[in-house]
This record gives C-alpha cells, structure tokens and sequence, in this order.
C-alpha cells in the first residue's frame, strides 16, 4: 500500500506563508494533490501536479497565492505546496493525496491518502 507522508503545517499570522511537504513511498503516482476540510466544510481540491505534461489546478480561492511543484518531476513521488498570503479562511488539515493511474486521474479518483497537517492562520 502506498504510504504518503506530508509535514510543514503549523501556525502563521494573517499575510505569512508556509510550505508543506508529501513524500510518496512509490515513483509510480500520475498526479499528486493538496486538499484541505475546515471543520464543518467539504473537503476541497487546493491544487494538483499531473506528471505528464507538468500540468497543473488551482481552486480559484488559492490561485495566485498557493504554487504546487516537485523538485524532481522525474520521481514522481514528493510535492510541494508553497503558500503565501495566507488568510484566515486558508486554517484546514491539509491532505496529500495521489492517482496511480490515466483511468482513475479521468475519474477523479485519489488512490492514496496522507494523515493530514494542521494550518492555522491567526488574524
């Protein structure tokens, strides 16, 4: 089973910025994502990284404050999420989460999840 393992998450005023970190146990991911649920709220797609092509989605509530990327797109197995300008609506767990195939990415389907990190933005 793969295993992903994000860090990074913390606590950061109104305007700073944090970067968080997912590590995949495998190199065989298609595309990785960030997600994030604030308590009460439906989880939400942040962002995702498709290997292929370099392709890349942002939600229209982070889009221009929050990049996704990899320093090696050629392992296909570790993301970043830098985010900066962050707000308080920005405070969720934050998940990790892959598609191991072209099949499950056209169907949106996550194979494999991380425990989540906590981002808290204070104002």
């Amino acid at each position: 089973q793969v295993q992903l393992v994000e860090s990074g998450g913390g606590l950061v005023q109104t305007g700073g910025s944090l970067r968080l970190s997912c590590a995949a146990s495998t190199s065989s991911t298609f595309a990785m994502s960030w997600f994030r649920q604030a308590p009460g709220k439906e989880r939400e797609l942040v962002a995702r990284l498709r290997w292929s092509g370099g392709d890349r989605f942002y939600s229209d509530s982070v889009k221009g404050r929050f990049t996704i990327s990899s320093d090696n797109a050629k392992l296909r197995n570790t993301v970043y999420l830098q985010m900066n300008s962050l707000k308080p609506e920005d405070t969720a767990v934050y998940y990790c989460a892959a598609i191991h195939s072209a099949y499950a990415y056209r169907r949106g389907e996550y194979d494999s999840w991380g425990q989540g990190t906590q981002v808290t933005v204070s104002s």
